[in-house]
């Protein structure tokens, strides 16, 4: 599968592309708060598209380590306005929301039509996700991750990091099929239920997932891999981020999540230049 359908409209994924973060939340761990008024929101939503974008990734939930619970109500909250939002300044773009409750992705596919559903649990935190993501025949993310994100880091050993991981998104794979989803992207969950060695040893066997024949999402964008290893903050991760980025896509990531979009873009270029030759 090269393509996502969404809305009738065919996102090409045969070639790279980058998906834009914008984060409503008052505590992510690179930009939060800066997205909290709807002029904000919609700048950074302008911002992502006009720097080469394909999606734009919205949450309202916080999946960093140890970040605090929020009930779906409040998420709902955050989210529907900053959607409107974006709608209104782009009504045609392709969005995804970051979400692991499907009441939330209910109450968005009433409000706003289809969207991509981004789920870091892969449907673990909430059984009811995949029957109403292939119910709406939504495009769907699947992460992998182990517990919640407030123990997700508690939950780090693995006897083969790679035979799980494919094991895990073999066996989603089958349930969504079941579930009728039609568009399932994976993302191996860099920096979730993970050390530091375990993420590079992810990235430097990235291309094992290519044994799944669906599309990849590396989510690279300023993670504590980074900045711990280089003993930075993540404000000057932006260097690295693209550094490994370029890695990504080497071993055949499909999808770049990101905060800094311009620069994502100029990776996938100089990787299409390499790819060339």
């Amino acid at each position: 599968m090269h393509a996502m359908l969404l809305n009738g409209s065919l996102i090409d994924l045969s070639k790279p592309v980058v998906m834009g973060i914008l984060n409503v939340t008052p505590d992510s761990f690179f930009d939060g708060r800066q997205y909290s008024t709807s002029e904000q929101i919609a700048q950074r939503a302008l911002h992502i598209k006009n720097e080469g974008a394909a999606i734009i990734d919205i949450g309202a939930y916080s999946s960093r380590p140890g970040a605090q619970d929020i009930s779906a109500k409040e998420e709902i909250d955050r989210l529907l306005p900053a959607l409107e939002t974006v709608r209104n300044v782009l009504p045609d773009f392709s969005i995804s929301i970051d979400t692991f409750r499907s009441k939330v992705v209910e109450t968005v596919f009433k409000h706003f039509g289809g969207i991509i559903v981004n789920d870091i649990s892969g449907g673990e935190l909430d059984k009811e996700m995949p029957h109403v993501v292939g119910h709406h025949k939504l495009p769907y993310i699947c992460m992998h991750m182990r517990g919640t994100p407030q123990t997700m880091q508690n939950d780090t050993h693995y006897e083969n990091l790679m035979n799980e991981i494919i094991d895990y998104f073999s066996f989603k794979l089958r349930l969504f099929h079941q579930a009728g989803i039609n568009d399932v992207i994976i993302d191996p969950g860099f920096g979730f239920s993970k050390t530091t060695a375990h993420n590079f040893e992810l990235l430097s066997k990235l291309e094992y997932l290519r044994l799944l024949d669906v599309p990849v999402l590396a989510g690279l964008s300023r993670k504590s891999m980074i900045w711990k290893t280089l003993e930075i903050e993540p404000s000057e991760a932006l260097n690295g981020t693209t550094a490994l980025n370029m890695v990504a896509l080497q071993k055949g990531a499909k999808i770049l999540r990101v905060h800094d979009v311009r620069e994502a873009m100029q990776t996938i270029r100089l990787f299409r230049e390499l790819s060339a030759c």
